[in-house]
This record gives C-alpha cells, structure tokens and sequence, in this order.
C-alpha cells in the first residue's frame, strides 16, 4: 500500500506540473532568450521538423504562403478580395501545427501575403502597394486575422503570431528605401494617421486580434523591409504581450551573392546600403547597425525579451560567410533577444541552406532541378553550419 500511495502521489504530482506548463501564459514562452530558425518551404515535410527538433531549434519561424492551394493565395483564397479563410488550407495548416507541437517545436505563424499585399514572388516580381492604399484591404487584412487568431488561440503550439513579413510602405508606394534619408522622414510624416501608417496598421492589428485571443503573443515589424533602423520610427504597442522584430542582412551588397559576386569579404571595407558609402565592417560596425534597436527599447523601456531578430543570415558562398554568422550571433547574444537564422532545409533554394557548407553544389544537381527532380542534398557537419549548431547544443 505504501508503494501504491508513493506511486499516486508521484503520478499527481507530474500531472499537476504538466497542466501548469499548459495554462502558462504562451507569453512566458519569450522570458528567456530563444533561438530557432526560418521554415519558408513549398512542402511542409512533418521530416523537417524532426530534423530541427533533433538539432534543437526552439521554435520555428513558419510562412505558410509557398504551400500549394486550390485557390490563387494560400489560406487567405484570394489577395485581391479576402472573404473568408480556405478550409482545406487550414486543415493542412492545422495538421503541421499538429506535427509541430507532438514533436515539440514551437511555431511563430508568419504571412507573406495579406490581402492586397500578394508577396513579390507570388505576383510576377512586382510589388503589390493596395494594402497601403485602400482601407477596404486593411479590413480585409484585419478580418483574415482576426479569423486565423480566432482559430488558432489555443493551439498549444502557436506561441505567436506575426501578422505581415516585412512590410515596407514606403517602397512598395514611392520607391523609398533608405530609412536615414530626408525622403523617408517627408513620407513617414505626410503618412501618419492614414493607411499607408504602419503604426496605425499595427495598432489594428493586435486590437482586432485581441477581441478573439488575448493571450498569444503578436510580433510587430518595423518599416523598411523590417529593418533595424526603422526602429527610429517605430511606436510601441500599449498591450505587453506584442514582441518586436527586425531583420538583418546587411550589407546586401555583401550577404547577396549576384551583388557581391566576388568583390567582397567580411570583415572588410564594402560599400553599404543605398548611398554606396564605403564602410569597414567588423563586429563593431554590427553593433553599430543595431544600435537603433538598442537605443529604442531603452527609450520606450521594452525588455530585451521581446526583441525577435526573426530573419538574419547571408549567402553560404560568399568570402568570410562563417566570420560573418559567427559575430552577428554574438551581437544578438549579448542583447540576449530571441532569434531565428534564415533558413533551415529550404527546398526550392540553396543559397541559405548553411548545411550545405561554402562550396558550390556539382552540376548533377542542378541537371536534376532542371528536369523536375528533388536529389539529395549533401548536408552535414561543416565549419559554416558549427556556427549555428553549437548554438543549440
């Protein structure tokens, strides 16, 4: 009998412990620094998360928007009018956050596309600028949320929601990029208070998404691709459970490999951002570059743990790429803010698939690409990917 009671009091025990790790507020989730990794795959393989599960990734940045549908936009049917959700794209949805959470990895549920926002690639490479032009796709936009939320708040496996992958008004509107430039700064203020205001579209956003789920974490991006410098415009939310994001491939003049095709190496002096100014960039100069970040959260006094760096990485192939992923690591460390590398196993592109290691693949890849087939990638231990890896050991 004493064995029995031992035995009941044990077993009352773990349940009580489980079901307090489930009624945790899926906020708690971000009060220690996270580390994962960017899903943007055409095939939402229940392998992959496996495979992430076993290197350690934390939680998954996923988009959904590559996934193949009935109708012309995944989940959202169609961006030019949003009227309700695809039912068999969330079935299909629902079933990874399923996988997901039985393998036990944490998902941060992103969109590419939003209703009058169709992402560039799924929209001939152009960018689509209606969604900061017309309200009616705001409410589209907001109503396809709030419907998604709605759905997904007790999904244990959702611990947030990112509502809109790099936004950049500016550009898609006037061309503008440059966040430091006289431009940017005439547009932000003739832009305040009306559609084309992120802010404004951020603030809708969590108070639509909070009618139907207050407890799930919402990320916010900032202006300019979700640059670290559009920080300087960027208003925090009134609600403590918005997380906020940026995204950092600087210089693209270096991290892109048709830009750089050779010319440049990290550390090393190389031209930066849109004005070509030739800079020397070391772990300093990253430092330097996210200082913005820095400098608003102690402004605004937002915790380092709600600072998602949700995308970073370069090109596996360009000069002094393991240098390059190794600092920048280190700067986000020391912040201790959560991130996420872009990107984990991608299947339609290599460029970021830092398993693969720093060299070229043989032309019998890509002579079966050509012909419609998937070959097996060469993935293992290297000196590129260790950098990554040791992160999650």
């Amino acid at each position: 009998m004493r064995i029995l009671r031992i035995w009941l009091i044990f077993n009352l025990i773990m349940l009580a412990c489980i079901l307090d790790v489930a009624a945790a507020p899926k906020i708690e989730f971000w009060n220690q620094p996270r580390k994962g990794a960017n899903f943007f795959n055409q095939s939402p393989q229940r392998g992959r998360f496996e495979a992430g599960r076993k290197l350690g990734l934390q939680f998954v940045r996923l988009a959904p928007d590559k996934w193949t549908s009935t109708d012309r936009d995944f989940l959202i049917g169609n961006a030019d009018k949003y009227e309700a959700i695809n039912e068999q794209d969330f079935d299909r949805l629902k079933q990874v956050l399923d996988d997901a959470e039985q393998i036990g990895v944490k998902v941060v549920l992103t969109m590419l596309s939003l209703p009058g926002a169709r992402w560039k690639q799924n929209n001939h490479g152009q960018d689509d600028p209606r969604l900061w032009q017309h309200e009616q796709y705001q409410q589209q936009a907001i109503n396809f949320w709030q419907e998604l939320a709605r759905r997904l708040k007790d999904h244990p496996a959702v611990v947030a929601y990112d509502p809109l992958n790099e936004p950049h008004p500016a550009r898609a509107l006037l061309n503008i990029d440059d966040v430091a430039s006289v431009d940017f700064s005439a547009w932000f203020q003739s832009a305040t208070g009306t559609v084309a205001d992120l802010n404004r579209f951020n603030r809708r956003m969590v108070v639509a998404i909070r009618q139907v789920d207050p407890a799930t974490p919402v990320v916010l991006e900032t202006y300019a691709y979700s640059s670290a410098d559009g920080f300087r415009f960027l208003a925090p939310s009134a609600d403590d459970t918005v997380l906020y994001s940026f995204h950092f491939y600087e210089p693209w003049n270096y991290t892109t490999k048709r830009i750089n095709n050779g010319r440049f190496t990290y550390p090393d002096q190389m031209p930066t951002g849109w004005s070509g100014t030739v800079e020397k960039w070391t772990p300093d100069h990253l430092q330097q570059i996210v200082q913005p970040v820095v400098d608003w959260s102690e402004r605004y006094d937002i915790p380092t743990n709600r600072i998602l760096v949700g995308e970073f990485g370069c090109n596996r192939e360009v000069a002094g790429a393991q240098s390059y992923l190794a600092d920048l690591v280190q700067t986000f460390n020391q912040q201790q803010w959560h991130w996420a590398f872009y990107a984990y196993r991608e299947d339609t592109w290599t460029g970021m698939d830092y398993e693969l290691g720093a060299g070229r693949l043989g032309w019998k890849y890509w002579q079966a690409i050509e012909v419609g087939e998937q070959p097996e990638k060469l993935r293992g231990d290297n000196p590129l990917f260790d950098v990554l890896k040791r992160e999650f050991r």
